[in-house]
């Protein structure tokens, strides 16, 4: 019997047109251009301002080009998974909202919250229907709208992050190309130094709740940076370890963009130099979800068919992983 593998046959993106600069938020917190730039790589990120506008309006025009590229009927989509963690509304999943903006009526989909992780832990669930020969067309799309969730008044955290999308077309493959490989980890501890304090069934929303700010994400980035240099050089290393390759035989790092100086450290633990290393974080931020396919996105022109890739992410919960696979257009 022929295996059948899951491809990424084809890629989609979205940011938003207003830009929020370093030097547009010197004159919000005490922070400067120099400080953000050599602690994170960031100059500048995206942010949805349209009011009455949430993920589901980043997602919709990433997809939408997929269709577009690949000359498909919305519905012959099968399966749509979103990963976010700032859903339009705690429910309906954004998963169902997007599905019918665009008219994906024979779709069924969910959301899968793993923050930073989230595209990747979404990847990985979606090629499994599409090996076990249940569907031909998932859509992986990744959105995340930060700014609906960051204090801006707080400097450590509000110079981070982006809103932006990036979505993919998985479809079968018989010839050994698209995902070969995946590694995902889950640390429940880490929920002490990254999350959001009140507005789940633990702390439900109050007037006190939100004067004291508490809907807002909170980060220790010391404990996080620690352990996210250490999570995703790790499982990248393991992955190579485990499937008899070095960096010499890697195309492509699809590192999430959280900061220059984990980029750097798992691309070194890999043996990659540099420039096989996707960096855009200088222009989006960390789009939590969406930073692994807008790199796809942006590198898209550079890929060819039978390279292969990493893509390594952590993220709150904490979560981390990467994944292998074999570019297949």
């Amino acid at each position: 019997m022929t295996k059948i593998t899951a491809a990424i046959t084809a890629v989609g993106g979205y940011v938003p047109e207003t830009k929020l600069t370093n030097f547009d938020l010197e004159k919000m917190v005490d922070t400067n251009d120099e400080w953000i730039r050599s602690r994170t790589g960031i100059s500048e990120r995206r942010i949805l301002k349209e009011p009455g506008k949430g993920s589901s309006d980043m997602a919709v025009p990433a997809i939408e080009e997929i269709l577009r590229k690949k000359g498909l009927d919305p519905k012959e989509i099968d399966c749509i998974i979103c990963a976010t963690v700032t859903p339009d509304m705690i429910f309906p999943a954004t998963a169902n909202i997007i599905a019918d903006k665009i008219g994906a009526t024979n779709a069924w989909g969910y959301d899968m919250s793993a923050a930073c992780s989230g595209f990747l832990f979404a990847l990985s669930t979606g090629a499994m229907y599409i090996e076990s020969g249940r569907y031909k067309k998932v859509i992986v799309v990744g959105v995340d709208k930060m700014s609906a969730i960051i204090d801006y008044t707080d400097r450590t955290t509000c110079i981070i992050f982006g809103d932006g999308a990036g979505a993919v077309l998985l479809e079968p493959s018989t010839d050994g190309l698209g995902i070969q490989d995946t590694i995902m980890k889950s640390d429940g501890s880490g929920r002490h130094y990254l999350h959001i304090k009140a507005g789940g069934s633990l702390k439900p929303a109050t007037a006190e709740t939100v004067a004291a700010r508490e809907h807002f994400a909170y980060q220790e980035g010391q404990a996080v940076f620690k352990f996210a240099v250490k999570g995703m050089a790790d499982v990248s290393a393991e992955l190579l370890e485990r499937n008899n390759l070095t960096g010499d035989d890697i195309a492509w790092l699809v590192p999430h963009q959280a900061n220059l100086r984990i980029i750097d450290a798992t691309a070194n633990r890999m043996g990659l130099a540099k420039e096989k290393v996707m960096i855009n974080i200088q222009k989006y931020g960390n789009t939590t979800a969406a930073t692994l396919p807008l790199c796809l996105w942006d590198w898209e022109k550079q890929l060819n068919k039978g390279d292969k890739i990493v893509l390594a992410a952590f993220g709150g919960g904490f979560t981390w992983g990467a994944t292998l696979l074999t570019w297949a257009y």
